[in-house]
């Protein structure tokens, strides 16, 4: 990755983040240099209104899951699960108003931002060391092959199954 887009990719996060520590200033809004620490006191003022309650948040994938925790982590709330839930599922106790006004939003702006940017990345990748083309499979007229004689069905999980 090229040292300036990931700069321009930090500051876009960083940008999002101000967004939602609600500066009281245009000059903090252009700033937002302390906007971890006014979340974090926006959370503790929250705690005095509110009760935190535990909440339980599924991921799709390991990439918005690792965004999350660290998101968790920056504003001091512990993130958790439990023996048996999956290991896309985040737990933690937040004030309801506080996972809904700016956790769970500030979370799907950063995410959509980074998985922009891996889309991004990853079509230019394919497109210089794989292939120039990388648009999308053509869809053909008619329908699926419906017997096994016409057609094998075969997915990833195929292919971990015939691994081991």
């Amino acid at each position: 990755m090229h040292t300036d887009e990931e700069q321009r990719l930090i500051e876009k996060l960083r940008k999002i983040e101000g967004l939602f520590a609600r500066p009281s200033t245009p000059g903090e809004r252009v700033a937002a240099e302390n906007a971890a620490e006014r979340i974090r006191q926006r959370i503790r003022h929250l705690e005095g209104v509110e009760r935190a309650i535990e909440f339980r948040f599924s991921l799709p994938d390991t990439w918005s899951r690792s965004l999350f925790v660290a998101l968790l982590r920056r504003y001091g709330l512990e993130p958790y699960r439990y023996r048996g839930q999956r290991r896309t599922t985040v737990m933690t106790r937040v004030t309801r108003t506080f996972a809904a006004e700016v956790l769970w939003p500030e979370f799907q702006q950063l995410n959509q931002t980074l998985r922009d940017h891996l889309e991004s990345v990853t079509h230019r990748v394919i497109r210089q060391a794989i292939h120039g083309d990388d648009a999308e499979a053509h869809e053909r007229h008619g329908h699926e092959p419906r017997t096994a004689s016409q057609g094998q069905v075969f997915d990833e999980h195929d292919m971990r199954r015939d691994a081991r």
